[in-house]
C-alpha cells in the first residue's frame, strides 16, 4: 500500500512516476524499497490514465451514527452481607479449583 501512497504523492506534485523517483519517497518515508514491486507499479501505472482512475472511483463519505445517550449511573449497590460475600468468595475459589486442574 505504501508503494501507492508514494506513487499518489508523486502525482499529486507532478512529478513523473518512475523507479528513481519512487525509490526515493520510499526511502524518505523509511521503508525497505523492493526493486521488483517499484518496477511493477511503474510498468502498471504507466498505462493508466489516473486522472480518469482518480475521476472514475466512488467516492463517498461514511455515515458517521448518531452518538447514543450516556448511559445513567447506576446507584451505588447496597453492601451485601458478609455470609453472601463468603458464598461469592467460596464459589470463586472452587472455580479457579476446576480451572487450575484443566492446566494440570
Amino acid at each position: 500500500m505504501e508503494y501507492i501512497h508514494a506513487a499518489m504523492l508523486l502525482y499529486r506534485a507532478g512529478k513523473p512516476i518512475d523507479e528513481d523517483n519512487l525509490t526515493k519517497v520510499l526511502h524518505a518515508a523509511g521503508i525497505n524499497v523492493d526493486p521488483i514491486k517499484v518496477k511493477a507499479l511503474v510498468a502498471a501505472l504507466s498505462e493508466i490514465n489516473i486522472d480518469e482512475a482518480l475521476k472514475s472511483a466512488p467516492t463517498f463519505m461514511p455515515m458517521m451514527a448518531p452518538a447514543a445517550p450516556s448511559a445513567p449511573t447506576p446507584a451505588p449497590a447496597e453492601e451485601k452481607p458478609k455470609e453472601e460475600e463468603k458464598k461469592e468468595e467460596k464459589k470463586e475459589e472452587e472455580a479457579l479449583e476446576g480451572l487450575a486442574a484443566l492446566f494440570g
